[in-house]
């Protein structure tokens, strides 16, 4: 059986059989023939089915969200507003994949001569539990909607979510096998991304596992898009708007409990305005409601597992073996783990160079754009970055200098549907959403028709 465990109260939230070897192979088999079906249907038909879909998560938002809130300690309402930003991402493509994927002409000395974007089958999916409802569904919507079909293997903590996106599709009125759910472990994967059936993979998570999988798929010269961890800077210039930026700061560090790949991972700070910005940001931090995820008022919740809660105790014990100094929190209570401030972190020390996974940031400061540029790129990760300032000549001169995959100025890394998202070093290849996101799982096919 596979258990999701309440990080709040530590009690069984749902268990599911794990299916064996036969089970998934059944199951893909189903998927293939659907597919074969799937990939006739017209793309405003595949709309229609679409709409229905968002549709169907906001008249059941509050049942979706609850149970996002059990499995993985999420404050409800950020659950709320994760199914919300499913269906504006259903509605988005359902408006815009007949664009998206329209033939490309381009002028040869052809009679005739274009690109085509054509499905290529089915997809295995490998995603976490961190965002379990928007991480699978930025996914499988294009995707269906491109004309292929999906297979999901979800974390194994938030299954019952898995099994709740499944019935979304269900009762949009989708096909069954154009979107499944598999409970399995990790061991099984292998084995799927090497079935003939199964022609790409993607993957969200950690560095680990997007190695894993892409050996085994590159071995099989199958297709994939990783999207891995990032270490996020927020760059913090002496001439930001103060009260905006600290602001800005909280939310891209602390909301869900800072287990998100693109919340703001290192604070550089200019010394500048150091100590004046420090003390506003910890005041910030300090008005964050910690309590049961449940409750509309809470808005930092627990981590999603103990043992996450753990590793972060021992990135946090790392830094202060090398003289980091902890301005605010720092103690753990089984999952929940008070929002951390830590000072005086340089380069060596592991909240600075590892991904940190949790509600705690380490401040550092710069002297100068070249050192701040510097700091920020000094990270084998590559997801994104923001920067702070209200001088926005500074800030265009200062963007091709970053190594990210998004550059954001007053704003905190976040994926819109309307804009790729995707990163570079560490953090992966590839793009989900928008035209970028839609384009990356079909058969790009060139068409040449010449007239004697």
């Amino acid at each position: 059986m596979i258990k999701s465990i309440n990080p709040y109260t530590q009690e069984i939230v749902f268990e599911i059989p794990e299916l064996d070897k036969k089970d998934v192979e059944m199951a893909i088999n189903r998927a293939e023939e659907q597919y074969k079906l799937w990939k006739e249907v017209s793309i405003s038909e595949r709309s229609i089915l679409m709409k229905a879909a968002g549709e169907e998560l906001r008249e059941n938002a509050q049942e979706y969200a609850q149970i996002i809130t059990q499995e993985m300690g999420k404050p409800i309402a950020q659950s709320l507003a994760e199914v919300e930003k499913c269906a504006n991402l259903c509605d988005y493509y359902a408006d815009n994949a007949s664009k998206h994927l329209a033939d490309k002409i381009i002028e040869t000395e052809a009679h005739k001569s274009y690109v085509s974007y054509e499905p290529i089958g089915i997809i295995l999916a490998i995603m976490p539990w961190n965002f379990p409802f928007w991480q699978v569904m930025r996914f499988a919507v294009p995707a269906l909607m491109a004309g292929n079909v999906g297979i999901l293997k979800h974390a194994s903590n938030v299954m019952k979510s898995a099994v709740n996106i499944e019935k979304v599709f269900e009762r949009a009125g989708f096909p069954k096998g154009c979107f499944t759910n598999l409970p399995i472990g990790s061991k099984m994967v292998e084995e799927i991304i090497k079935n003939p059936k199964v022609k790409a993979v993607t993957l969200t998570g950690s560095e680990t596992a997007g190695r894993a999988v892409a050996a085994v798929a590159g071995s099989q010269i199958k297709k994939t898009v990783l999207e891995l961890g990032g270490s996020n800077a927020l760059v913090v210039f002496a001439d930001c708007n103060l009260q905006e930026t600290v602001k800005t700061c909280v939310q891209a560090r602390f909301q869900n409990a800072g287990q998100s790949c693109i919340a703001g991972k290192r604070l550089l700070v200019e010394s500048a305005i150091a100590e004046e910005f420090t003390k506003a940001f910890l005041e910030g931090v300090k008005e964050l409601q910690p309590g049961d995820p449940l409750n509309e008022k809470t808005t930092i919740g627990t981590m999603a597992r103990i043992d996450l809660a753990e590793e972060l105790e021992k990135q946090l014990q790392d830094a202060l073996d090398k003289g980091a100094e902890v301005f605010l929190g720092g103690k753990r209570d089984k999952a929940y783990f008070q929002p951390t401030v830590v000072g005086n972190v340089t380069t060596e020390m592991s909240i600075f160079k590892e991904e940190v996974f949790g509600p705690l940031i380490g401040i550092t400061t710069f002297n100068d754009e070249e050192e701040a540029v510097e700091l920020s790129n000094k990270s084998l990760f590559g997801l994104g970055v923001t920067l702070f300032t209200e001088d926005f000549e500074k800030a265009s001169r200062l963007i091709p200098k970053f190594d990210e995959g998004a550059v954001f100025v007053n704003e905190l890394v976040k994926s819109d549907q309307r804009l790729p998202f995707g990163g570079t070093k560490n953090s992966g290849y590839g793009r989900e959403l928008s035209q970028d996101g839609i384009q990356e799982f079909v058969n790009k096919k060139t068409v040449y028709i010449n007239k004697y």
